[in-house]
């Protein structure tokens, strides 16, 4: 049975993710890892979030892809995020003098936090902040409600993220691409020539005229230097039908540098 990487330890949001992916789960303790876990064929499929609704894109992925990893993105997952303040049996609310999480949790939960003047801290992930707080009546943990189950814990208050539309995009990385399904996306990223002016607008019109619907758009930093971006574009479609395969030889010979990060269906 193939295996799948996954940002652990077992009980994050990336463990429920791959989850509906697979069964053979083995948790990496960073993104890289996951990413390298699949790139030396210790594992088939890596799953590792790449966006949230409400704080944006994770850019340690994006930058991975772009610069050290020729991986696909072979599927996406979109799950609900509701996070959970997790305590150690008996802790009551007046006990608690700190909280430990992801940095993306805590983001999420900043009212919350605020309002009951507790000091934050920030942990590698959140399962691992819920196991650093066993034992410890004084302290609590934003997490997944798995980790109730998996270190003897127990939910103090459910749902306490700072607004309710709270989703997190996960993408399946392989080596391969996904064949075509019908309902696919494709994701790529380049960048522009600097001294050409409406470059960009250049190459989303060619989208435009060829009726293709662009499903997001973003900006990160190069590395090369202040000004320098690079663009990542996700749209309807797939590399192997005909038009998208037009599509992306004309912004390939428009732009200074281009990939293909992969055609893929949503689980």
């Amino acid at each position: 049975m193939y295996s799948i990487s996954f940002l652990g330890p077992k009980g994050t949001f990336s463990h429920e993710a791959a989850s509906i992916v697979g069964e053979n789960l083995v948790p990496y303790c960073t993104i890289p890892a996951v990413m390298e876990s699949i790139d030396n064929d210790e594992c088939l499929y890596g799953v590792v979030p790449i966006e949230n609704s409400i704080e944006g894109p994770v850019g340690i992925t994006l930058d991975q892809l772009a610069h050290k990893y020729d991986l696909k993105i072979f599927g996406e997952v979109i799950i609900p995020i509701n996070q959970n303040l997790i305590v150690n049996p008996g802790t009551k609310m007046e006990d608690i003098e700190d909280v430990y999480s992801h940095a993306q949790a805590i983001a999420q939960c900043q009212e919350y936090i605020r309002n009951h003047k507790i000091q934050p801290h920030y942990s590698i992930s959140t399962a691992k902040a819920a196991k650093s707080i066993i034992g410890e009546k004084s302290k609590a943990a934003i997490c997944n409600k798995k980790v109730v189950e998996l270190y003897g814990l127990e939910i103090l208050e459910s749902n306490i993220q700072d607004m309710d539309n709270n989703e997190t995009r996960f993408v399946v990385l392989s080596k391969e691409s996904h064949e075509m399904t019908g309902k696919d996306k494709t994701s790529i990223i380049f960048s522009i020539y600097e001294d050409r002016p409406g470059s960009l607008y250049h190459i989303l019109g060619i989208f435009e005229k060829n009726n293709i619907n662009l499903t997001k758009i973003e900006s990160r930093p190069s590395k090369e230097g202040l000004g320098k971006y690079l663009f990542f574009v996700d749209f309807n479609g797939h590399i192997d039908d005909a038009l998208v395969k037009n599509i992306l030889n004309e912004i390939e010979e428009n732009t200074y540098f281009f990939k293909v990060l992969g055609s893929y269906p949503e689980f």
